[in-house]
């Protein structure tokens, strides 16, 4: 057997929690393997909207174990809210929830170093969600981490002092600005932490390989925002291709299978960072407001803009896509014509390809414009119904990647969901 993986191919918020939802019936186990609660998954069930963060989004579905694996950091308050706004919703988390022992913690410590660090780029700042991400992925890398496994043994205490003695150091480096935190809540949850399935996730998944078990990878925000493939320097910390589906679940590479890539009609991106396609006109209005484009975990209005075709090829490329999902095709209806960057023009000429950054003034999207469609998509239920300009649309995109289009996403629920027979036969 094979692992799947899906992840996003944009800046993050392209429909990654519906489209696992909407595959999870085919799957054993889904396995988160990277990121933190600075993903908001959305997903849309009978009109009721649910919010992930750390958990798995084949959590709703029954017959499926949920694993957060070794690459993921865990904030144990944030997830246990997760786990209690879930139970009250009459799921059973417990029985189908399993957290990797080697997954790093997010201490209250981390969540004040990220807020200080941030607030003293000032104008040059990343745009972090301010969960404590980046500081915990640092201490993960400096190897000065606390683990799920620390949080359960008797050491605990001691191995949370230490490292908040660390960071109180390093807040010494910001005397501007009063950083508190409480740490008895936080301690408190890994009481709570402790009563979870903990795993050896990477034991176990290769254990359900072996048994024929199916096993999808869930990735969190997106491969332009990969620690060493995203637009750096705004970027998350962690790697969010799908080689750190290997690294973040402990699986090997050779048993890598489909590689489900998830992207948006348009272009979207929340906080800081190169943007070349993006619209400031009455176009990228209609697309924020059509599309609802607010961040998922911090409420951030997202900045909207074309397809860029440049950056969707590499993503692609770097990550072995063997499958593309399509969302938000009816965020474009009502536009007399939808254009789409083709190239760049530089410096050094026009390219097809992602320069070494995109930052600047040297880098000009070249465009193509396509007839766009004015019917609504929403209500459609086969591709069948699709308008020819969408279809074009599609069309145009599958020859452009070279990946064809599996899904198609019309809408935000899970039964807006169109899968093309024409590419599943």
């Amino acid at each position: 057997m094979k692992v799947d993986v899906l992840l996003g191919l944009q800046w993050g918020d392209e429909g990654k929690g519906k489209v696992v939802d909407v595959l999870s019936p085919d799957y054993d186990i889904i396995a988160r393997f990277q990121g933190g609660p600075n993903a908001g998954h959305t997903l849309i069930i009978q009109g009721q909207k649910h919010v992930l963060h750390t958990i798995p989004s084949g959590i709703f579905r029954d017959g499926v174990l949920n694993v957060i694996g070794n690459g993921v950091v865990i904030d144990p308050i944030i997830l246990q809210n997760e786990v209690k706004a879930l139970e009250a919703l009459g799921v059973d988390v417990r029985s189908k929830l399993l957290i990797s022992k080697k997954a790093h913690l997010i201490l209250p410590s981390h969540r004040a170093l990220d807020r200080a660090s941030e607030t003293a780029k000032g104008k040059a700042k990343i745009g972090s969600t301010l969960k404590g991400i980046g500081p915990t992925y640092m201490d993960k890398t400096g190897r000065n981490g606390m683990r799920v496994g620390d949080a359960i043994g008797s050491q605990r205490k001691e191995k949370y002092q230490k490292l908040v003695d660390r960071h109180k150091r390093l807040l010494e480096l910001y005397p501007d600005q009063d950083i508190q935190w409480e740490d008895e809540p936080w301690l408190e949850s890994l009481d709570w932490l402790a009563t979870m399935q903990i795993i050896d996730s990477e034991a176990y998944l290769n254990k359900a390989l072996s048994e024929g078990k199916r096993i999808l990878a869930e990735g969190a925000q997106g491969a332009l925002l990969d620690i060493d493939f995203g637009t750096y320097p705004f970027v998350t910390s962690s790697n969010t291709t799908s080689a750190g589906a290997c690294t973040g679940l402990g699986i090997a590479p050779n048993r890598i299978g489909e590689v489900h890539g998830i992207f948006k009609a348009y272009c979207t991106r929340v906080g800081s960072g190169p943007f070349p396609t993006e619209l400031e006109d009455e176009v990228g209005t209609h697309l924020q407001e059509k599309g609802h484009e607010f961040g998922a975990t911090t409420g951030r209005r997202r900045r909207c803009g074309w397809l860029d075709l440049p950056a969707l090829k590499y993503s692609v490329m770097v990550n072995g896509v063997t499958r593309l999902n399509m969302m938000k095709g009816d965020v474009l209806s009502g536009l007399d014509e939808v254009k789409v960057c083709t190239h760049y023009r530089t410096s050094e000429g026009l390219s097809q390809d992602l320069p070494y950054t995109l930052q600047g003034s040297d880098v000009e999207p070249v465009y193509e414009t396509l007839p766009g469609w004015q019917e609504e998509l929403d209500g459609m239920q086969s591709e069948d119904d699709f308008p020819a300009s969408f279809r074009a649309y599609i069309r145009y995109i599958e020859e452009a990647v070279g990946v064809p289009i599996q899904i198609v996403s019309v809408g935000p629920d899970r039964a807006q969901t169109i899968t093309r027979a024409s590419i599943m036969a």
